[in-house]
Parts: C-alpha cells; sequence; structure tokens
C-alpha cells in the first residue's frame, strides 16, 4: 500500500513516472535544437523585427519551464502500484463523494494530474483541500473542508476503491 503523508510527494504509477521520463529526456535533448534555431534567426539581422526569433526564445522558454516541472515532479515522486485497500481514501483511489445538501454523487481519482486517466474521471490532488480533508477518510466518514469563500463544506465518502486505469 502507498500512503502519502508528505503533501509535496507525487505518488505516480511506474507508466506515468516512464512516460513523464521519457518527455524530461526528449525536451532535454531537444535543447540544442532551439538553441540552434535561435542563433540561426538572430543571424537574420534586426532583432526588433525578427518574429522567427522571438518565437523561438518563447518556445525556449516554455520548453525549460515544461523541463523544471518535470525534473521537481520526478524528484518527489513515490512510485508504486494503486493500493489495494478498499475503504479508505489514499492517493490512487476512486471516490465516491456525496456533498452535504446534494442527493447526487461525485467520482473521481484522488491522484495527481500528471498521472492523467484514460477514462475521462476527474482528478483531484491530495493537495487540494477536498483531498486533504479525505486522505484517510474510511467509507461513511464524513469530512468538512474550507471553500474558496471561507464556507465549510461538509462532504460523505460513500466508498473508496483502487484505481484500475
Amino acid at each position: 500500500m502507498v500512503t502519502v503523508s508528505d503533501t509535496q510527494v507525487t505518488w505516480l504509477t511506474q507508466e506515468a513516472y516512464d512516460r513523464l521520463k521519457h518527455e524530461l529526456d526528449e525536451l532535454i535533448n531537444n535543447r540544442p535544437v532551439i538553441a540552434a534555431e535561435i542563433n540561426a534567426r538572430r543571424e537574420e539581422g534586426d532583432l526588433r523585427e525578427n518574429g522567427g526569433y522571438h518565437a523561438a526564445r518563447e518556445e525556449q522558454g516554455k520548453q525549460e519551464g515544461r523541463i523544471r516541472q518535470l525534473q521537481e515532479l520526478l524528484q518527489a515522486a513515490k512510485v508504486g502500484e494503486a493500493p489495494t485497500t478498499k475503504g479508505v481514501a489514499a492517493p490512487g483511489t476512486v471516490l465516491t463523494v456525496r456533498y452535504e445538501g446534494d442527493d447526487e454523487t461525485e467520482d473521481f481519482l484522488l491522484a495527481t494530474r500528471e498521472e492523467g486517466t484514460e477514462g475521462g474521471i476527474e482528478v483531484y490532488s491530495p493537495a487540494s483541500p477536498l483531498g486533504k480533508a479525505l486522505l484517510g477518510a474510511k467509507d461513511g466518514e464524513t469530512v468538512s473542508y474550507e471553500l474558496p469563500n471561507g464556507s465549510t463544506q461538509k462532504v460523505t465518502l460513500i466508498k473508496a476503491v483502487p484505481y484500475s486505469g
């Protein structure tokens, strides 16, 4: 079972970790290509009116930002299989909840956005106010969390089951 007590840790399956590591490697390998593009555009002359140069610099900035994001994410990642325990809200479980005052239930995966899903199920972070409130909750338990407007919302965990992707 994978439990995460530090909200800075990101739970990832091995597949998601490998996919993100591959993306990071590709971005790092692409650095010389972008640098060469910038140099080629710089040699075209006046930089004030050189749209290609500015576009290449902007692309470089975006790539460097994504490289930093992936490096931080993978450094803090905890790789493992989805929890196999039913009935307890943990990263990697699909939660069915009912908000106080609402008859409908909602299903979502408690994981990071980077984990992603194929089935289109909503993904909520364990670091979000709702995720933090539900972490460790057991089936049938009601917890409260603070909404952005400062009011308190109660939510009942109907069931927690391991995500099967």
